[in-house]
């Protein structure tokens, strides 16, 4: 008969994951040799070896294989208990696991915080990574929802749009383009850019509208962070395409600009996801309906009083 722990399965199957100690261990904000403990005395209960090493990489053996499937299942079980337990307690003492792409944060705490002033009790597990990790989050079933500003293709998801993402073009206020009108699209070919990593909805979305046109672009900086672009456009390294809630300061302070291009703004939606025929909790289900009936409303208003805030302050 076996003798193991929920404890050990989910550190087994954190690690099986990832197939890399340090980032499960990350991942469960515990020590790395604690992780390794966990999964020895899990080796020695089933009384085979699990991982194997190759050079720096561990690989699953077929007894891994065998155990992750059926971690995977009882974990999914007991997440669904949660949640019909949680469902029982109603909205009283809730929890919230969401991730965001890096640019939606930017929005998400101001929707986050008016949510939840509603809902004093709940805990809310706020992720920001980048697409592919959030995407990968998804698919792992470890979130109740995932907000992004392009939906995914070819995962088992719903997705439903609750906000405009217009993307714009950004530039420093002293930039000769700002004086400028309908600037045609193939005159940004003499500019150079500052753009986000390869697969991010926003440089995706900036390369079909580029292709669209038949105009290339130079680029002379790539992050993976908005944060980044913003401050290197203030300096003058070049232009940025970002969507505008993400630079609603800079551009209420002045410290950036939107430029006035043809076929500007590139006109998309944020999203919120979740896998298909996953049971929502109450909480989640509460938060996913927020979203879709108030959230755009409530960042026009916020938009508004900051706009209005900053009138007064010059």
């Amino acid at each position: 008969m076996l003798h193991l722990t929920l404890r050990q399965l989910k550190v087994f199957e954190t690690v099986a994951r990832h197939l890399s100690f340090s980032r499960a261990a990350k991942e469960l904000f515990l020590s790395q040799p604690a992780v390794s403990m966990q999964v020895k005395q899990l080796e020695e209960n089933v009384n085979l070896p699990l991982f194997e090493q190759m050079g720096k990489r561990i690989h699953l053996t077929e007894a891994g294989n065998e155990l992750y499937h059926y971690s995977r299942e009882i974990l999914q079980r007991l997440s669904d208990l949660e949640t019909a337990l949680e469902e029982l307690k109603g909205m009283d003492r809730g929890k919230l696991n969401i991730a965001v792409v890096t640019t939606a944060n930017y929005f998400t705490p101001q929707l986050l915080a008016k949510f939840c002033q509603r809902h004093k009790n709940i805990t809310v597990s706020l992720n920001v990574s980048n697409r592919e990790s959030v995407l990968k989050q998804l698919d792992d079933n470890i979130i109740d929802l995932a907000i992004m500003g392009q939906p995914p293709e070819g995962l088992d998801v719903v997705s439903q749009s609750f906000m405009e993402n217009p993307l714009v073009v950004v530039a420093p206020p002293d930039h000769s383009l700002c004086k400028m009108t309908k600037i045609p699209v193939k005159r940004l070919a003499q500019e150079v850019f500052l753009v986000r990593e390869p697969g991010s909805g926003t440089r995706n979305a900036m390369e079909r509208f580029f292709k669209q046109h038949g105009a290339q672009i130079r680029t002379g900086m790539e992050t993976d962070t908005t944060e980044a672009i913003k401050q290197a456009v203030q300096a003058g390294m070049g232009l940025g395409i970002m969507s505008r809630h993400t630079a609603e300061l800079e551009l209420t302070i002045g410290r950036l600009k939107v430029l006035d291009v043809q076929g500007f703004p590139i006109l998309g939606n944020w999203y919120v996801v979740i896998r298909k025929n996953k049971r929502l909790t109450a909480t989640a289900q509460a938060f996913r309906d927020f979203l879709l009936s108030e959230a755009e409303d409530l960042m026009q208003k916020i938009k508004e009083s900051a706009t209005e805030q900053t009138k007064k302050t010059h």
